[in-house]
């Protein structure tokens, strides 16, 4: 029901800052709980941050609050993961996920739609 693109991943140094972008197709983003969450070779899922439907309640894994803001504009059909101070054990594979169902779960069992993912690279 819904296509989720990610971008603005790439190559960054400790300390920078990258600005990553999901935009949905298919479907009303208001509809939807969206989420970030990264995912290296080998290892399980890593929940990142969520956003409710509205935008008003936000929750972040415990690695990345303070550093990281996750933010949406449902006129724009878009989800924005603005990640400032960054550091190298935040380098992976982040994706993008919409839930119909649930509202603000860290949960990767939660969302039923996902990104491509877009690739984050953070040198020391």
């Amino acid at each position: 029901q819904v296509q989720l693109v990610e971008s603005g991943g790439g190559l960054v140094q400790a300390g920078g800052s990258l600005r990553l972008s999901c935009v949905a197709s298919g479907g009303t983003l208001s509809s939807y709980s969206m989420a970030w969450f990264r995912q290296a070779p080998g290892k399980e899922r890593e929940f990142v941050a969520c956003i409710s439907r509205s935008g008003g309640t936000t929750y972040y894994a415990d690695s990345v609050k303070g550093r990281f803001t996750i933010s949406r504009d449902n006129a724009k059909n878009t989800v924005y993961l603005q990640m400032n101070s960054l550091k190298p054990d935040d380098t992976t594979v982040y994706y993008c996920a919409a839930g119909r169902y649930s509202s603000a779960s860290s949960r990767s069992g939660d969302y039923d739609y996902w990104g491509q993912g877009t690739q984050v690279t953070v040198s020391s």
